[in-house]
């Protein structure tokens, strides 16, 4: 019997095979039509990194590096950032922050929720020619290390000369980076450390000399983390004030982290009273989430009119400070930080062949 011939039509590519033959040419056709029909391309894969990952990447000194880029940047017109705004349901608050950075060619968000078991933070990256999702980051490590990049990188610009000792009121997650970050920025000697729960402190201070090798001390009050010191951070989720602006030293920087709720703050009326200079990572988003200012602005002590944009220190715009002035620095946390830093992350793990798609 006369093997039959079997006709496959794949996309105007007639291709005859005898029966029990391989179609080779129906292989190839069905390759060519894939690969030259753009609407059938698959989408890269999204990268997914983990917080193991994100740990593994992420050294501080390279975090300030990427921060100071993006203010930078931001600086030149070259970014954009939206403020947080919140959702609120029964027993969970959704966060949300979005920016683009042209000069990554990237755009992105941060969204996190807080419920009773604790917070849960994720960034997504896009990119900005094919507004494809390109990554997935788990950010807790992320957010953590370049809010604290961020207030090194200010420190750079607004300490003291010479500052190689701090006061740091907290000793919690967030803590652990702000000392990363001084040390990296000022190559610090010393570190005078209060949290309200001796146990904790103590072991902060223990844990941390080990890894910095430099002299991190736990005090007893509040005021020995002040008093003196030409650097104070404070990195709690206090609703009151933590110290006694009376207590700051000419020239000190304060670096005020904690609070980005209205009905918060870290520091009191006479902090901002006696500062010469308040800088903010934005002004925009510090008038929406900065609660240290809000009993100052109720008694005519403070308008944001005064406050300056770190960007502007860092691209220079701005005098940064007079030698005896008293600078407050205010981050509430920026979503231009989540995707600058998320975009090295991508860059790195694709280097080194972390992640999963």
């Amino acid at each position: 019997m006369t093997p039959a011939t079997v006709a496959i039509h794949v996309c105007g590519v007639t291709c005859r095979t005898a029966r029990g033959q391989t179609p080779r040419l129906t292989t190839f056709a069905l390759l060519h039509f894939y690969l030259l029909t753009s609407s059938f391309y698959l989408p890269p894969p999204v990268l997914h990194l983990t917080e193991t990952d994100v740990a593994e990447l992420l050294e501080m000194p390279l975090v300030i590096d990427v921060m100071q880029q993006a203010f930078l940047r931001w600086a030149a017109g070259e970014a954009d950032n939206v403020p947080r705004v919140r959702a609120k349901g029964k027993g969970i608050v959704l966060h949300s922050m979005c920016a683009a950075a042209d000069y990554l060619g990237l755009v992105g968000w941060k969204e996190y929720t807080t419920t009773r078991h604790g917070a849960r933070f994720h960034v997504g990256l896009y990119e900005q020619e094919s507004g494809r999702l390109i990554a997935l980051i788990e950010a807790d490590r992320l957010g953590q290390m370049r809010t604290g990049a961020v207030s090194g990188l200010a420190a750079k610009y607004l300490a003291p000369s010479g500052a190689r000792r701090m006061g740091l009121l907290g000793s919690g997650w967030q803590a652990e980076s702000q000392l990363l970050a001084m040390h990296a920025a000022c190559d610090l000697e010393q570190a005078l450390v209060y949290s309200r729960d001796a146990e904790k402190r103590q072991a902060f201070a223990a844990r941390m000399s080990q890894q910095l090798q430099i002299e991190v001390v736990a005090v007893d009050e509040p005021r020995q983390a002040v008093e003196g010191l030409p650097i104070v951070v404070t990195a709690t989720s206090s609703r009151q004030p933590v110290f006694d602006g009376a207590w700051l030293s000419p020239g000190t920087l304060v670096c005020a982290m904690g609070s980005n709720w209205l009905n918060k703050a870290e520091i009191d009326r006479e902090t901002v009273r006696r500062a010469a200079v308040v800088v903010c990572d934005s002004v925009d988003a510090c008038r929406h989430e900065a609660g240290d200012f809000t009993p100052s602005l109720e008694h005519g002590e403070f308008t944001w009119d005064t406050a300056v944009e770190l960007r502007d220190i860092v691209a220079g715009q701005r005098e940064a400070r007079v030698s005896d002035d008293i600078v407050i620095f205010k981050s509430v946390g920026l979503a231009l930080e989540d995707v600058a830093l998320g975009g090295k992350l991508l860059e790195l793990a694709r280097d080194r062949g972390l992640g999963r798609n």
